[in-house]
């Protein structure tokens, strides 16, 4: 039987459809969690477990289009990662430090957004990312090279920075070509997970520990591997493969594989008329899921069930990687889900104007 949802909440998204580029989001755990989201001239932050719903907007140095973002734990800072510098903003709209490097449409360099903006090659061009440590005092950051690095267009780098004042304590070469990327945080602040995007060519996984000295990275044997989350008590990752064809549950502690969960091994849709053997009514997972709780994984099926209707959601069983139950929602849900770790995941409404909260 289907798992029914119960809705917990519905929160508004802070801006106008028509005017943000980017879904609104939650982050963060339970007791200091945060809405937000983009817009092209401004990136809006709501403190979500505060007895009053504080928001703060941060003007954005350039449209969102042109690059990513990353907001401290204690919604006070923001990091926006552009395709030239690297420029953290406070809650009063300063720019607390920048941190400039090679332009990621491989050109000379500019100094202002005006310069670049009406431009085909800096329009549709690979991006970086950025991410804070879980305590606020590290900026985690994967750009193109330093402004002094001979490499060429290729020679992506991960930096860790000081969050206070830019400083960068250190940086590797991700041997990576990337299209995009994102970070994904951990409990411990000296641990971070990096999934660089190559588009067709692969989704090389990076982790990376810093110990004050040295920072070491595992690149997981290799695997093309996208980490979706982290769980409540920073033991287990979740990944899907770059072909979306399994989940899986790592051991933080060394990264081998407590159990997956192959996607063929969910039931077919139950509009589709395909015969079994049809690979194209085959089930694969989606890129975005979660940790409901330390032991309950939310994952979804939604791109590929979209030819035959309406896309599915699942529980699946952390330590075994079995389905528990396909998720029945009392309205239409068209988002994909995302795991809170507090017992609830949320999706987002079709017109990307409000944000819904669930639990069993």
């Amino acid at each position: 039987m289907p798992q029914q949802a119960g809705l917990v909440t519905t929160i508004a998204a802070p801006l106008e459809f028509s005017g943000a580029p980017d879904a609104p989001r939650v982050q963060g755990g339970a007791g200091r969690r945060l809405l937000v989201q983009r817009g092209d001239t401004e990136l809006v932050v709501r403190a979500l477990d505060a007895a009053e719903a504080e928001e703060v907007r941060f003007p954005a140095p350039w449209p969102g289009r042109y690059g990513h973002h990353a907001v401290a734990p204690g919604g006070d800072l923001v990091v926006f990662a552009g395709l030239h510098a690297l420029r953290a903003v406070d809650r009063e709209g300063r720019t607390r430090w920048e941190v400039r490097h090679r332009c990621w449409a491989g050109c000379a360099g500019h100094q202002d957004f005006a310069e670049y903006g009406g431009e085909r090659d800096h329009r549709y061009t690979g991006s970086g990312s950025a991410g804070f440590s879980s305590d606020g005092r590290l900026v985690w950051a994967h750009v193109r090279g330093s402004l002094d690095d001979d490499r060429g267009r290729g020679a992506d780098e991960w930096l860790v920075l000081d969050s206070g004042d830019g400083t960068v304590l250190a940086r590797t070469a991700t041997h990576t070509a990337a299209a995009g990327s994102g970070h994904v945080p951990h409990p411990d602040p000296a641990l971070m997970g990096l999934t660089v995007g190559e588009g067709q060519d692969g989704a090389p996984l990076r982790w990376g520990r810093w110990d004050g000295r040295t920072l070491a990275v595992d690149d997981f044997g290799g695997q093309d591997l996208v980490l979706l989350a982290v769980s409540p008590t920073g033991g287990r990752l979740l990944t899907v493969t770059h072909d979306q064809d399994t989940l899986a549950v790592h051991r933080v502690a060394d990264g081998t594989v407590e159990a997956d969960l192959a996607a063929d091994a969910l039931p077919a849709h139950p509009a589709s008329e395909a015969e079994a053997e049809d690979c194209e009514a085959e089930a694969f997972f989606d890129y975005e899921g979660g940790f409901v709780d330390e032991d309950t994984v939310v994952a979804g099926t939604v791109e590929s069930d979209e030819e035959f209707g309406e896309g599915r959601h699942w529980l699946v069983e952390a330590s075994r990687m079995r389905p528990v139950d396909r998720i029945a929602y009392p309205f239409e849900v068209t988002g994909l889900p995302s795991g809170l770790g507090d017992g609830t995941w949320y999706t987002v409404s079709a017109a990307e104007n409000a944000l819904h909260i669930w639990a069993r």
